[in-house]
Order: C-alpha cells, then structure tokens, then sequence
C-alpha cells in the first residue's frame, strides 16, 4: 500500500532567491532520506511560494520491506587472530551491521575468505520513521543567509510560524524550531483563512488555491502572465515582456494580482530605458508599449491583495513620481555638460591599483586600436568610429544619472552622444562596447562596437594577468572569466579569423607605462591556456551568430571539441569552423576513425627519423593493405594541402583515409622483426598523423 506525502514549512516571508534555491534542494533531500530509509515512492514535487515551502510525494510506500541481506565484512584473517579469536575488526563490524559475534560466518569469495553477516530487519512503518526524517531534513535545508529569532537556537531563512505533515490524512508528528507539526496550515495573508485544516497531498493544491494561494509556481506564473497581458491590452497597449521582472515578482506574491499605475506623461521626456529602469529596478514594475511603438505613461504592478487596490495605485503613483521627478533632475543637470568635458574626471576612478585609473584605461584602449583594427582587417572608417566612440566610452561613468542607476553605464552615452550630435555609429560604440553583459546578452553587433569592446576587454586580461591577478578557483572578483568569453564570443560572432595571441601582445604594447610582473611570452602563454579553458566549455555550450540570441545556440560534442582544440586553439573561428565540420560527420563514422587513428598516434610515438619509401623498393613482400596505405597516404598529402581551410573538403578526405588505416591494421603487424621494415612502417605511421594533425587530433575521438 502507499499514500501521498505532504511536508510543508510556513514562514515570514521569504526573498525571492530563497525560494528558488530552497525548492532547487528539497526534492534532492528527501530523495535521498527515503532511500535510506528504504521506502520507495513515486514523483517528487517541491513547491513554494514567499509564505511556505512544500513537497508532495507520490506513492510513499506505508511500510519498509523486510530485510535479508548477506553483508560482506574485513578479510577472515584480519577479523580473527591466530587463534581463531575475534579481534576488534570483528567487532566493530558485528556492531555495525547488528550481528552477534558468535553468528558472524566465513564465506569464499574469487578474492579470498572474508567474514560476513547475514541481517535480517523487519520492515518498520513509514509512520514511525518519516517524523524523525522530516524533521532532519527541515534543519538541512541552506540559505544563502540564515536568521535566529526568539529564544531558540535553530537557524532558518526566516522564521518558522507553522508545520504540516501528513502521510495520506495520517500526521506526521515532529518538532522543529520550537514549532510543532499538525494539519493547520494558513492562507493567503489578506484573503484566506488564518489557519484551516488540510485534508492531505492529494488535495493540498486545491485548498491552497480556495484560500488564494497558487502555490505551484507554474499556474502562478501563468495566471499573472495572464493578468499583465489582460491589463496592458485594457490600456491599449502592450506589455514589454522582462523575464527578470517575471522571476522576481513571482517569488514576491502568493496570488497574483495587477494594478494598473500612471505618471505624468511630461516625464516621457525622459529616454524610456531610464523610464522601464526606475519602474524596474525600485519598484519591479511592468511597462507598457503603445500601438505606436511609444512609452505609455503607465505602469503594471503584481501586487499580493486585491484589497483597497486605489489606496495601492495612489501609494505606488507617488512613490513613481518621486523615481522619475528625480532621474528627470539628473537628466537636466547631466545634459549642461559635454560628454568630452567630463573626461578628465576618469582619471579620478581608480580602475585598479596598479593599472591605474579609468582615464588611463581609456588611453591604452586608444593606443590599442589601430593595431587591433589591422589585426582584424576593419576599414578606416570602422576605425575611426571607434577611436571616436571609444574617447567617450568612459564619460557618463561620472554623470549624475549613472551615479543613481549604474545600470545605465553605456545606455546613458549614447543617448547624450547623440543629443550632443555625433554621428550614430559613434554614439553606438559607447552603448556597445560593454556587450556582451552577461551570458544571456548578445555582442557588439556593429564592428566599430565590438572593436571597442574587445580593447576594453583584452586591457582587462592582459593588465590584470600581468600585474599576478588571476581567477582562483571559484573566486573571480574581476570577472575576468567573462571578460575572456566575451573576447571570444566577439571574435566568433563577426568571424574575425585572427590569433588571440596576436591580439595579447598588441594589447601587451599599451601598458608600456605599467610596471609589470609577467614579461611578454610567459603573459601570452598563460592567458592563451586560459583562453583554451573558456573555448572548449564555450564550444560545449554553443555559439551564437552574430544577431542572434545566445539562447539559439547550439553546442558541440565533447570529443569534437576537445579533438580540434588539440589541434589548435589560437585561431578560435578556425577552430570553431574544424569542430562544426567533424561534429556534422556520422558519431559511428567519427569513433571507428577515432579507435584507427589512435592506434596510428601511439605508434607513430616510435618512429625514427627519415623519410618513408614505397614498400615494394625493400625487397620484400608486400601486403595490399600496405601498398593501398601508402598510396592512400601520398592521396591524403595532396588532398589536403588542396584544401586548406576547406574543411569539408578536408574532413571528407580523411573520412575516406581511415578505412584504409583500419585495413592496414587488420592484416598487417607494424612491429616487424625486420627493422627496415618495420622503420618504414613507423614512418608511415608519423606521416598520417602528421598529415591529419592540424585538422584535429583523430584519437581523442575514441575515448
């Protein structure tokens, strides 16, 4: 027989990211404490809202199978001494496995005699045991910040106000933080009841729901996607959809429900990324888009109540007004000076100790960009655009609008570029350089920009890398990993087929006035390593087209990647055109050539020095296989020194290599006792994998 389980913990509420990390853990805890307890059970759900985290459990068997297992202990002759007697291994393992000593047994096994115990258990009912589990794994749940309250001394994201715990209708009975568990739950702060009986697992959803609260976080997402859009098309409008906003307003609310705010519409002066920043980030609100395209002067708002919904609307209107009266001072104060007036007051930012200020990054990235601009075969224009954009990158850094919103660094440039006058493809550089943000964020998508946002990135690296700053394990508090994707998913997405390396040193060149730890060549040998480590989990992962969402990517195998990377690395595009090619083979094609080709570099290891000669010209027999590989490989030579950076071409010519390797292998032993011939073999062996060795290293494909 089984029955449904239901754990829930009430409590003051929650943060958002609480939650969400509360309910990624608890199915993986009682997962694990109902297996050592032996009871299967069916699907494990977690849900949760700010107010209570809950788990449903299908299927809990109501009682523990018997047990009788034969438990296999220490060797015989270390759990019994000469004469025969226990020593204390014998001991400590009846004690374990709650055997008697005298009925501990011998047993034969393929490694020896050994001692062994026979358990037998009678199955104890999940009533009795699941209280203490539950309660063990009420205390094991972690919080990135944990509070105590009262006089008690366990530790929780917030405190605990009510347990419920119920196996079928059964209660589970257990203490934990000083609060008893029973059947009363409670619902929704304003609109239900403030404690009622729940009936069991299987009706929890339900009832929660009678009391206004939607506590699977699927339906409550649904239901408040569902009311944003209803309200913004009640305005006429539509709803600018924010999946940040959608994630944290879900945490906030057990029911949701919209309002619908307004303000004045005089601050649609404003550009609309501050207007949506300030509805977003003080207050979490929605904005909505006019069938124009335009900025309505109004605002949705998931609240917790519909309760006195004017006196909400007049609240949040005013605190509104308030936001964007201030961000409208600082958008007047801030258009009274040029951006390029503003610069010198970078060298007051102190970017780092020892690489100096802001302003004196901003010059290294200037001295920087006619080389990397070269590098990457961008056309004057492109340069100038970016040497231009990149003079004020830095400037709205000190602008009393990025002050208040640091969000805006870049976003803010622009738009005081353009009031200013300069040419768009200048003031899109300021914007553009800081992309990509983060791993969900697209790149530069404008060569100028992305010229400008790889200086920025590679001054970074290469600065801190040489000055002895680098990622340790989990710590990276300069995000020098991202800044480092970033470079590569740049040079991916515009498919600028150049050496990072060559772009190191050129960016080596600019820090001629820093005193430096790292000399050149040790600087790029371990930023290229470091470089290798982000492509291959970057190729895994996937890598977008220029325009494209991250999100539309689409990764490669890990024995593809790790296959070409062997090959080289440097050159990321050539890289990434290698990988792209041999994943698109037959998987059953590229394993058969990786276990052939592995064969043929391990052997190739012992090859002496000196050319291969045809096989007939030694004077003795020769095996078809044989003369058909070494044609095959004088075949393969010519292929692919043709194609070059044809990879299809190429990778189509080694596709047709390696039968011929793998015949080779089936009748002909390499490892002669003539040592003429087994040289020329050996030699032929180097060859192949000589031949194929900038393409990918064909043997990693067999692991």
């Amino acid at each position: 027989m089984t029955q449904g389980l239901l754990l829930e913990i009430g409590v003051e509420e929650l943060p958002a990211s609480f939650v969400a990390a509360a309910l990624e853990a608890l199915p993986v805890l009682l997962t694990e404490s109902l297996r050592e307890l032996r009871l299967g059970h069916g699907a494990v759900r977690a849900l949760g809202t700010p107010r209570r985290l809950a788990l449903l459990v299908e299927q809990v068997m109501e009682r523990q199978p018997d047990l009788d297992e034969e438990v296999l202990g220490p060797p015989a002759r270390v759990a019994f001494d000469a004469q025969g007697a226990p020593t204390k291994a014998a001991e400590s393992f009846a004690l374990k496995t709650g055997v008697a000593l005298e009925s501990l047994q011998r047993v034969v096994t393929p490694k020896g005699e050994y001692v062994a115990a026979r358990r037998q258990v009678l199955g104890r009912a999940a009533l009795e045991l699941l209280p203490g589990a539950l309660e063990q794994l009420c205390g094991k749940i972690s919080f990135r910040k944990s509070m105590r309250w009262g006089a008690g001394e366990t530790a929780f994201g917030r405190p605990v106000r009510w347990i419920v715990a119920l196996l079928g209708a059964a209660p589970l009975r257990f203490c934990f933080a000083g609060v008893e568990s029973g059947v009363l739950s409670s619902g929704h702060r304003f609109l239900g009841e403030p404690s009622f009986p729940v009936g069991g697992a299987d009706t929890y959803v339900e009832q929660l729901r009678a009391q206004h609260v939607l506590v699977d976080g699927a339906e409550r997402r649904r239901v408040m996607q569902q009311r944003l859009l209803e309200a913004a098309a009640q305005l006429g409008g539509q709803l600018i959809e924010d999946e940040f906003l959608v994630e944290e307003n879900l945490s906030l609310v057990e029911e949701p429900q919209v309002l619908v705010g307004g303000f004045s519409r005089g601050f649609l002066e404003l550009p609309e990324r501050v207007i949506l920043d300030v509805a977003k980030g003080h207050q979490r609100y929605f904005g909505v888009r006019g069938p124009d395209g335009e900025l309505l002067p109004n605002y949705l708002a998931v609240v917790n109540t519909a309760r006195c919904p004017e006196n909400i609307r007049r609240g949040n209107d005013r605190v509104m007004r308030a936001r964007l009266s201030d961000a409208k001072f600082f958008w007047d104060e801030d258009r009274k000076l040029k951006l390029a007036s503003r610069r010198p007051k970078l060298d007051g930012i102190t970017f780092h100790q020892r690489l100096g200020s802001v302003g004196d990054k901003v010059r290294r990235m200037e001295a920087a960009l006619p080389a990397l601009a070269s590098a990457l075969g961008l056309t004057q224009p492109t340069l100038q655009s970016a040497t231009a954009g990149a003079a004020l990158a830095k400037c709205d850094l000190v602008s009393l609008m990025v002050g208040e919103l640091p969000e805006l660094q870049g976003e803010m440039g622009r738009a005081y570029a353009l009031l200013e006058g300069y040419p768009v493809a200048v003031a899109d550089v300021i914007h553009e350089h800081y992309q990509p943000r983060s791993a969900e964020d697209r790149v530069a998508p404008s060569a100028a920009g992305a010229l400008v946002a790889l200086a920025d990135r590679l001054d970074t690296l290469v600065g801190c890398f040489a000055v002895g700053i680098a990622p340790t394990g989990s710590a990276d508090p300069l995000a020098l990993r991202r800044a480092a994707l970033g470079v590569l998913r740049i040079l991916l997405a515009h498919q600028w087929d150049v050496a990072v390396t060559a772009l190191l040193r050129i960016s080596y060149g600019s820090l001629a006035q820093v005193a430096l730890d790292l000399e050149l060549e040790p600087l790029v040998s371990k930023l290229g390593a470091f470089f290798t480590e982000r492509l291959r989990g970057l190729l895994e992962q996937g890598v977008e087209r220029l325009g494209e969402a991250p999100s539309a990517a689409t990764g490669l195998p890990k024995d593809v990647v790790e296959a070409c990377l062997a090959a080289g690395a440097d050159r990321v595009v050539d890289a990434l055109r290698r990988a792209e090619t041999l994943a698109g083979l037959d998987a059953t094609t590229r394993a058969r050539a990786g276990e052939v080709f592995k064969r043929a570099a391990n052997i190739a290891k012992e090859a002496p020095e000196g050319a291969r000669v045809p096989p007939e010209s030694l004077g003795l027999e020769v095996h078809p296989s044989e003369q058909a590989l070494f044609e095959g490989t004088a075949r393969l030579e010519r292929r692919l020194a043709a194609a070059a950076t044809d990879y299809p071409a190429a990778f189509a010519a080694v596709e047709e290599f390696a039968p011929l390797l793998s015949s080779f292998f089936n009748d002909v032993f390499v490892m002669d006792d003539n040592v003429t011939l087994r040289n020329n073999r050996l030699r032929l062996m180097r060859d192949v994998q000589r031949a194929c060795a900038r393409l990918a290293a064909f043997n990693a494909l067999a692991r």
